[in-house]
């Protein structure tokens, strides 16, 4: 199994979860998240004196799936993500090794 973490702008979220849900994913994490990096989008930095940090607002994706499945959720994240311009966002890729439901305890090693 895969876990894709992936870092969007925040007015395409909508259509990229929406393209998502269409290509078969039943459920994912969304987060409001602020990014630091040279691929945020330098026109959408906030300045904060009190805490001097230089962020852009993104939305954070967190999807487990089968192998399988990973090469075409990249696909319509990255598809339905570009503009075209920096700040476009970055999708990373990690294996899962093992998960657990907390509700009864059982473990799946993958």
């Amino acid at each position: 199994m895969k876990e894709i973490k992936a870092y969007v702008r925040k007015e395409r979220a909508d259509i990229i979860i929406e393209k998502l849900e269409n290509a078969g994913v039943k459920g994912m994490t969304v987060l409001d998240a602020n990014a630091l990096a040279e691929w945020a989008d330098k026109k959408a930095f906030s300045f904060s004196i009190e805490y001097v940090q230089k962020y852009s607002t993104v939305v954070k994706l967190e999807i487990v799936c089968e192998d399988s499945e990973t090469d075409k959720l990249i696909d319509v994240i990255a598809k339905y993500g570009k503009t075209g311009s920096s700040g476009d966002g970055m999708i990373f890729v990690s294996t899962i090794e093992k998960s657990v439901k907390i509700k009864n305890g059982a473990v799946n090693v993958v």
